[in-house]
């Protein structure tokens, strides 16, 4: 009744008054306006999966349009704010040392529960590590939204940054008279124990490290609030602080620490024993088990579709007006992005009226259509294809749902349950999608 009913605007079903939706027209032509619906609508505060590794790849690709300096400037500062969860963990844990002497698991329990401080300062405010690096522009890659150049070149300005960015904070803490007692004890205990295990064995904990830290991103993805996003975040890096996993950007400022400490380690010993094997280790993770793995479960590579939930992004700031990062029905801020249909018989045009869709907040898109005598095989297809996209961009689970298809004469019973079975039909109540 809500389109194809009685017909009577600010119809009301249930107590509920409707949204304007039809005014009668004579048998050839019609003239439709559907409007947003204004009941409420049942909202996840969390993305499914599919939309969460999408999120992910639009990152990766607005990431790919950012400048070089812009992209370097994050880095530096993404390094910094590796510095900050960092001292904040050597300071607390290494103040523990007496009360972890007969048990050390105290110690690592309180350096991996402060940690990840850095990671959602880095996450929420668009910082750049090597390491998100790693897994969001190979994403981006592989779902064909950027090109393969921007894969070698982002990371090697990030790890750059990042490095620039930990050892300025290094120094900075160790010239204030931070980098002493205890402080300087566990950090100088933390490089000879990342110093003296085998290359293979650091380049495999770097595989590990990595997966997790973009498990945080990923979950992060997900959440929709802020209390979300810190647990999303929180669990997979303090996860792989206290398994003992080794993660290239928080080496960069701990190393340094240990280094300005008087570690009996050298320079070279960091750089070849620890950092080459971590840096790696965490390419790999990001690179294959993470952007190609879930490319293959929800993406380009897997031979996936797009999934029809319109995406809502932080940020586009390098985006043209006319990339598509999203949903391709999200194209425009506003949602449906409609074409004129043809009109295969001569003076059908004349007959036609114009289709409006559209709302307060949304610009009016129009569509001229033909009679449905006149637009023959041509029009077989497009009322489904505008029932999806209305049902995807308005939340309408009944936006074409009447009595009266949109084109066409009235479908036969066997077609009608059919359509029944397949979901295009709906009872003539509105109601809010599942």
């Amino acid at each position: 009744q809500a389109l194809f009913g009685s017909g009577r605007r600010g119809e009301v079903s249930g107590g509920r008054e409707l949204s304007p939706c039809l005014t009668h027209a004579p048998a050839s032509t019609v003239r439709i306006i559907i409007r947003r619906a204004s009941m409420p609508e049942v909202v996840s505060l969390c993305k499914g999966p599919k939309e969460a590794y999408e999120a992910m790849v639009d990152k990766g690709a607005e990431l790919c349009r950012k400048s070089l300096p812009k992209v370097f400037h994050q880095s530096v500062y993404a390094g910094i704010y590796i510095g900050f969860g960092g001292m904040l963990s050597l300071v607390i844990a290494g103040g523990l040392a007496d009360v972890s002497k007969n048990n050390p698991t105290i110690q690592s329990f309180v350096f991996a529960a402060l940690f990840p401080v850095n990671l959602l300062i880095i996450i929420l405010t668009g910082g750049v590590l090597f390491t998100g690096v790693s897994a969001i522009v190979p994403a981006a890659v592989f779902e064909k939204k950027a090109h393969w150049s921007h894969i070698p070149k982002l990371l090697a300005i990030s790890w750059i940054g990042n490095l620039i960015g930990g050892v300025i904070f290094a120094l900075l803490v160790s010239y204030c008279d931070m980098n002493l007692g205890a402080t300087a004890e566990l950090a100088k205990h933390t490089i000879h124990k990342k110093c003296s295990k085998p290359f293979l064995k650091t380049f495999i904990k770097g595989i590990g490290c990595n997966w997790l830290v973009c498990m945080a991103v990923f979950l992060s993805g997900q959440a929709q609030d802020m209390a979300g996003k810190m647990v999303g975040i929180w669990f997979p890096i303090s996860c792989f602080v206290a398994i003992g996993f080794e993660h290239v950007p928080a080496n960069m400022f701990v190393l340094t620490m240990g280094l300005l400490a008087g570690s009996e380690e050298t320079v070279w010993d960091a750089f070849w024993k620890n950092m080459v094997p971590t840096t790696l280790g965490n390419f790999v993770a990001g690179f294959i088990f993470v952007a190609l793995g879930y490319s293959y479960a929800f993406g380009e590579l897997g031979g996936n579709n797009r999934s029809p939930i319109e995406l809502t992004r932080c940020s586009s700031e390098e985006v043209g007006p006319g990339d598509d990062l999203a949903h391709p029905l999200a194209a425009n801020d506003h949602g449906l992005k409609a074409t004129p249909a043809s009109v295969p018989e001569p003076g059908a045009k004349e007959a036609a009226k114009d289709v409006e869709i559209g709302g307060s907040d949304m610009p009016l898109r129009d569509l001229n259509f033909a009679p449905a005598s006149a637009l023959a095989p041509a029009a077989k297809e497009m009322p489904e294809d505008l029932e999806n996209a209305l049902r995807v961009q308005l939340g309408w689970g009944q936006a074409i749902c009447g009595r009266t298809p949109v084109w066409g004469e009235q479908p036969s019973p066997a077609k009608r349950r059919d359509r029944h079975r397949r979901g295009l039909l709906r009872p003539p109540s509105i109601e809010p999608l599942d």
